[in-house]
């Protein structure tokens, strides 16, 4: 059983930076694929970015490369989540999620795990 926490989450200006962090629970913490994922009011869950057990292999969806970088340190049991250049259609519920299996996918439904979510909020 794993628990996920994250924290982070606020109000940004547009254009501003914001650090999540998805502290876990539990033992073999780097034997879990990790992913972030965000939702808006009324839209579907999204997949934004995911990271390998080891961390050696990261995914991002299109409309955040180059923005947002996944991270994580397995020695602290936990995920990072540095988004910059922020806008405001990055507003929504962000939440973290872990998969057995040291891969990440960007299927939600492939996961296992998952946290309450951290509201962001970017305003124009």
């Amino acid at each position: 059983q794993v628990q996920l926490v994250e924290s982070g989450g606020g109000l940004v200006q547009a254009g501003g930076s914001l650090r999540l962090s998805c502290a876990a629970s539990g033992r073999s913490f780097s034997s879990y694929g990790m992913g972030w994922f965000r939702q808006a009011p009324g839209k579907e869950r999204a997949f934004v970015a995911g990271i390998s057990g080891n961390g050696g292999t990261r995914y991002y969806a299109d409309s955040v490369k180059g923005r947002f970088t996944i991270s994580r340190d397995n020695a602290k049991n936990t995920m990072y989540l540095q988004m910059n250049s922020l806008k405001p259609e990055d507003t929504a519920v962000y939440y973290c999620a872990a998969r057995i299996g040291v891969l990440a996918t960007t299927t939600p439904a492939s996961y296992d795990y998952w946290g309450q979510g951290t509201q962001v909020t970017v305003s124009s």
